[in-house]
């Protein structure tokens, strides 16, 4: 099987790695890429917005499967356009993936199915807002309606804070803004691959979205994560799927806008059992890099069979009993405005220590040495027998890396792994 993975984050060269392993795949390319996924696959220069030539490049590589990465492409509609041109996509069609790029459709459909979720108001106006915090009261949520690559929600107990929030979400035009209740509890990612009628799930995982220890500071793309969770509901799989995941694909299904792909699901645990605090449509960043590591069962086929409707047909998901754990380092004022272009050293020491991998995000080649060229950098993963031992070797290795001005979260999986 010949595929093309879409994306240049740590996502996608975990899932390029993963590919890479399953003995049916005859090839990888991926774009636009990065230095790390370009030592392994060939990469081609691509604008993700541009599902046309996202088509072209499929057809010119003559793949079997496209494998959509990062939200932006599929809110474009790249997937309507590779499935137009006959080609087999894994990522949900522009009008499926709107459980992400709108997350009042995303309440609505909630709604409907029947989902347990937090109460919200979608507001207009800063008047709106402030009346539906009223009601709900601190901790305030402020949720700008559309894609904010992770930095578009505000939780915060200062009321001047979530207004300023919203008014910055409605200098946008036409914006919406999504005001809810706090849902109190601890926070999981499950994972549910989807092919319009299915649902199989993937084991769950924690990620930390702050920018500090204790998550202090603002939210980020995500600065670790954690799996398995040994504190999570013995049930909580089955309950998801039952309660959440086939509902809402059974509705969207209904409404003629079938979902395929991967619904990542965003729960609280609350006293009250599992509520969603937002859907995304594509794999999470960094979630993907501790699932897939923990994943036995080969990628493509299963990626495969989501994309072609076939995942009845599947055996069961196997899993290494291991726990992982991934730990992001950022560059010099991440999440502001990054600085970009320093030089990054110590890669190949921390590759070569045994059961870690790096993957490269905001990485660049430049005169022959690799450089930063984003915000979040690296995501060091690590497997071991438990948390602990996984743990200290993630660190261990993010230790033989030194970039000048990077930073990175000390406590990721810490409170788990004791």
């Amino acid at each position: 099987m010949k595929i093309l993975v879409i994306g240049s984050g740590a996502r996608e060269h975990a899932i390029v790695r993963s590919l890479l392993a399953d003995p049916i795949t005859e090839s990888v390319d991926c774009a636009p890429g990065n230095a790390g996924i370009a030592q392994e696959v060939p990469i081609h220069p691509i604008d993700v917005t541009n599902s046309a030539a996202i088509t072209l490049l499929a057809q010119q590589l003559n793949v079997d499967l496209v494998v959509i990465g990062p939200e932006i492409p599929l809110a474009h509609g790249a997937a309507d356009a590779v499935t137009a041109a006959g080609i087999a996509c894994f990522g949900p069609l522009r009008e499926a993936a709107k459980l992400e790029a709108s997350k009042s459709f995303a309440k609505e459909v909630m709604k409907a199915a029947n989902v347990p979720t937090s109460k919200s108001y979608t507001c207009s106006n800063v008047s709106e807002v402030e009346k539906a915090m009223a009601e709900f009261g601190a901790p305030f949520v402020i949720k700008d309606d559309g894609l904010a690559a992770g930095k578009g929600v505000v939780v915060t107990n200062e009321a001047e804070v979530a207004i300023e929030h919203a008014q910055e979400c409605f200098a946008t035009p036409d914006a919406k803004v999504v005001v809810e209740e706090f849902l109190d509890g601890p926070e999981v990612s499950l994972f549910l691959l989807c092919d319009g009628k299915n649902v199989v799930a993937l084991q769950p995982a924690q990620d930390f979205k702050r920018v500090g220890n204790d998550d202090a500071g603002p939210n980020t793309g995500g600065m670790g994560a954690y799996s398995p969770l040994p504190w999570a509901p013995a049930n909580l799989i089955d309950e998801v799927v039952t309660k959440i995941g086939q509902p809402v694909i059974d509705f969207m299904h209904e409404r003629g806008t079938p979902f395929s792909g991967v619904l990542f699901v965003g729960l609280a645990i609350t006293s009250k059992g599992p509520k969603v605090i937002e859907f995304n449509t594509r794999f999470g960043d960094p979630e993907t890099q501790v699932v897939l590591s923990r994943l036995k069962t080969p990628l493509a086929s299963v990626l495969y069979a989501a994309a072609t409707g076939k995942l009845n047909q599947l055996p069961p998901l196997e899993w290494s009993t291991d726990a992982a754990v991934t730990v992001v380092i950022a560059s010099e004022k991440y999440p502001q405005t990054p600085i970009v272009g320093d030089v990054i050293n110590g890669l190949e020491r921390a590759d070569a220590l045994p059961n870690v991998k790096v993957h490269h995000a905001g990485t660049a080649l430049k005169d022959g040495e690799i450089v930063t060229a984003g915000g979040r950098v690296l995501s060091v993963t690590a497997t071991g027998p438990d948390l602990k031992t996984a743990r200290a070797r993630a660190y261990g290795a993010v230790g033989q890396i030194s970039i000048r001005g990077a930073h990175f979260r000390t406590d990721i999986a810490q409170k788990a792994a004791n």
